[in-house]
């Protein structure tokens, strides 16, 4: 009888660790260069987000608002996730045909103003608009702000 438990208990510890979640559980981040023309192929909402590695907020974001369900479904409905760091400098951005810096691409993202980190930038390819969102954003206001994107994305 006792064989008997610990055959059936092996069996679901293998079974559940051997469980992969499926893909829409998780977000897929880019680079600006492999997302951006997937954006424009699928007509997505490019997200980028904004961060450095000395930033706590941007730590904070990754683990708390990004990790959430309901972020990360409404994520892969209607984005395309990209992470960037400014300060990696080695590091070229094509858009279009324009080969930007690190440096100059931020600065094209933000517009020359001073927005901190994290700082979430949307870009509508197909109405090649910006939208500016600066700071830290829990998960609930975070998809407050992701349905007014999506909302003004579709002209409403």
């Amino acid at each position: 009888m006792m064989v008997k438990k610990v055959l059936i208990l092996l069996f679901f510890i293998a079974l559940f660790s051997s469980f992969t979640p499926p893909d829409g559980d998780n977000l897929k981040w880019y680079d600006w260069n492999e997302g951006y023309p997937i954006a424009l192929t699928k007509k997505k909402i490019v997200l980028v987000d904004a961060y450095t590695e000395w930033c706590g907020w941007c730590k904070k974001m990754d683990k708390d608002t990004y990790t959430n369900a309901e972020v990360i479904k409404k994520l892969n409905e209607h984005f395309i996730v990209i992470k960037f760091n400014p300060e990696l400098s080695e590091l070229k951005y094509n858009v279009d045909s324009v080969t930007y810096s690190a440096q100059d691409f931020f600065a094209q993202l933000t517009r020359g103003e001073n927005t901190g980190f994290p700082t979430t930038y949307f870009i509508n390819p197909s109405k090649k608009s910006l939208m500016i969102d600066p700071g830290y954003h829990d998960a609930a206001s975070f998809l407050l702000v992701l349905d007014r994107v999506i909302a003004d994305s579709k002209g409403k």
